[in-house]
């Protein structure tokens, strides 16, 4: 959640907005990649062969008209330059399903909005009363919950919207989609077009996701893991908040439906885009202790059994592991820097704790810090009501509770930002935690 209220950001300020999330995604940011990847390749065959730029792209397009076993049958010299070749198109090819994935399934999402608020005016009247385009809100909402932004241009997040169960229902597969499921769902999107167009580059791709070097393509187990386990943590979110939350004041006014697809939007988006339909601060503190375990854990998080090939992998990055032992034992482990930065802002703002002991509890903190780190966006945000000493000039506003610390604690709020980033880096794809 914003630190500042959306609604005051114009239209133009939500496109330019957009266009950053859009290119700032990590799915985005991963293509790119694959294109630069391509551009190695070429230069390296380049070198090898002493040929043109253009004479390498000459010699690789008729190549995919070739059958998978051709390559695998020929043993004369030629032969590792056509795997060469494979390899280049097999980049190629999932490049494109990259682009094809990023696009359509937010273009999806867009024209789903779009429809759905010319369908149901509740939710158009929301927008009309707030000056916000249809059009800006669409585009705004979905490139923000598929890059996991966390930005809504309303002012109290989609807690407006609690009763527009459709709404949420767009958007839940749309943070699942760019997230937690984007692995395994970009899987089987190659499986399926393997078998009707480019046979060989996608069984390249799926036989060497190692080789391939692109950390969103995970092994089959992995894959198949890392949806038991996404669908195990949203279960498990559900039933908690369920029990403890069905009767709650942030739930009020909703019918039975209502509340259940509420739920499960509010348990998805704890490891996601950190939308709301309630009230954070309200909501039962067992809740928001696992909310924070949520948000720690990396997204590709699986309970997986490793063993066969991915083993010798690990077996064989272990020589490279020991080497660099000195350095890792001089690194702290990303739960330590948390608990430093937790300490150093309860030390920063150790004047608003003990004047505004219930805004400013360590708990509150906690979800705060945890939130930045894990690139989510939950927040408690700040109540006025909550306040030991009543200020005649305060008024309850909808933005992050960082935005009431002092410049201090924003400061370290940024660096536990930045490192969130890093730690999504290092620890998706082939370094995805394993919790068993």
């Amino acid at each position: 959640m914003s630190t500042v209220e959306m609604e005051v950001f114009s239209n133009a300020q939500l496109i330019v907005m957009t266009i950053l999330m859009f290119i700032g995604g990590e799915i985005f940011t991963s293509m790119v990649g694959l294109h630069l990847k391509r551009s190695k390749i070429i230069t390296w065959n380049t070198e090898e062969k002493g040929t043109s730029v253009d004479q390498i792209q000459l010699t690789i397009e008729p190549v995919p008209n070739y059958k998978a076993p051709w390559f695998e049958t020929q043993n004369d010299v030629s032969s590792p330059y056509c795997n060469a070749i494979l390899h280049y198109n097999s980049i190629k090819f999932l490049s494109f399903v990259v682009l094809a994935y990023f696009l359509v399934i937010q273009i999806l999402g867009v024209a789903s909005v779009l429809v759905y608020l010319a369908l149901f005016s509740s939710a158009k009247d929301v927008l009309r009363k707030k000056g916000i385009k249809a059009l800006t809100f669409s585009v705004f909402t979905i490139v923000s919950t598929f890059a996991s932004c966390g930005f809504v241009p309303t002012n109290e997040n989609m807690i407006v919207f609690s009763k527009n169960s459709g709404l949420l229902w767009i958007l839940i597969p749309q943070g699942l989609l760019g997230n937690t499921l984007f692995p395994s769902c970009f899987r089987f999107l190659i499986c399926v077009l393997g078998k009707k167009i480019k046979k060989a580059e996608a069984k390249y791709l799926l036989k060497n996701t190692t080789k391939v070097g692109y950390l969103h393509l995970l092994p089959s187990l992995h894959s198949s893991f890392l949806v038991a386990t996404v669908l195990g943590f949203i279960l498990t979110g559900f039933v908690l908040f369920c029990f403890l939350e069905w009767n709650s004041e942030g739930l009020g006014g909703l019918n039975t439906y209502q509340k259940v697809v509420g739920i499960l939007f509010e348990t998805v988006n704890a490891r996601h885009s950190g939308e709301t339909i309630v009230d954070l601060s309200t909501i039962a503190p067992a809740i928001l202790v696992f909310f924070v375990v949520m948000m720690y854990l990396p997204p590709y998080t699986s309970f997986l059994p490793v063993k066969g090939d991915e083993q010798s992998n690990l077996d064989c990055e272990g020589a490279k592991r020991r080497r660099k032992w000195i350095a890792k034992n001089l690194v702290f482990s990303q739960l330590s820097y948390l608990v430093i930065a937790i300490i150093l802002i309860c030390i920063t703002e150790r004047k608003s704790i003990k004047e505004d002991s219930i805004n400013f509890s360590v708990l509150n903190i906690v979800i705060e810090v945890v939130s930045a780190h894990g690139n989510v966006g939950f927040t408690t945000g700040y109540s006025c009501e909550r306040q030991l000493r009543p200020q005649a000039n305060c008024t309850n506003k909808w933005y992050g509770f960082s935005g009431k610390w002092s410049d201090e604690g924003k400061i370290i709020l940024i660096l536990v930002m930045f490192s969130g980033r890093l730690k999504k880096f290092n620890m998706n794809g082939g370094k995805a935690w394993k919790l068993l």
